[in-house]
């Protein structure tokens, strides 16, 4: 019997390596899988690459992994936000590489990633300093710049439902980037409110298939 529910939050976040990409889904809070978040920083993982929107808020999620300094590299589009003081203390002082990637591409690369898509190009960066260094090519004439696709080794995950099998339903606008991420890791490690039973989602409603999920762990509010 396929059963992808795990006991408890350490059971969620086991064997992650030393370096891997981690791709957290969330928009701000919306989405943001906070407690796996939180639940890694008490591990003796290092090195890890964050890959999110932003780049925390506040002194927890994201933000309370990146100041135990198991987060070397994050990659995301809004660095600085209200309540990011523990990204800017750690990137002010050199704890911390930032790679920034607008929105739009961030979110092509990780769709790219999880296609098997190569490479593609993009009129965005294109003549600024986030394209420079960067392969460009005149097309219809205009200027387009090659980005690469972006893979997880994990990804981490907030959703409302789920079933042993993994199939997944999200909240509203808090889905986001959650089901490219989950196309884009190796491992995809899903927090849900409820687990309900086979065959209670509506299919219409499923935006990530339990093929793309490995764990699920149910945290309740």
């Amino acid at each position: 019997m396929i059963d992808k529910r795990v006991e408890t939050i350490s059971d969620a976040v086991a064997g992650i390596a030393d370096g891997a990409v981690i791709l957290s889904s969330g928009f701000g809070d919306a989405g943001a899988p906070i407690e796996l978040l939180e639940a890694i920083a008490k591990t003796n993982v290092s090195n890890l690459t964050i890959v999110s929107n932003n780049a925390g808020e506040g002194d927890y999620g994201l933000a309370a992994l990146m100041k135990t300094g198991k987060v070397s590299r994050i990659i995301c589009s809004y660095p600085i936000s209200a309540g990011s003081i523990v990204f800017q203390g750690l990137y002010n002082t050199g704890k911390i590489q930032l790679e920034v990637v607008p929105q739009g591409t961030l979110s092509e690369r990780m769709r790219a990633a999880g296609a098997g898509i190569g490479a593609f190009f993009t009129p965005t960066s294109a003549n600024t300093k986030l394209g420079e260094g960067k392969e460009s090519r005149i097309i219809n004439d205009k200027e387009y710049v090659l980005e690469y696709p972006l893979k997880g080794d994990i990804a981490l995950i907030l959703a409302k439902q789920a079933d042993r099998l993994g199939n997944v339903i999200y909240d509203k606008s808090a889905r986001n980037f959650s089901p490219i991420m989950a196309m884009a890791a190796t491992n995809t490690i899903v927090q849900v409110e409820e687990i309900v039973a086979l065959g209670d989602m509506d299919p219409e409603l499923i935006m990530t298939p339990g093929i793309f999920v490995d764990r699920v762990f149910v945290h309740t509010l």
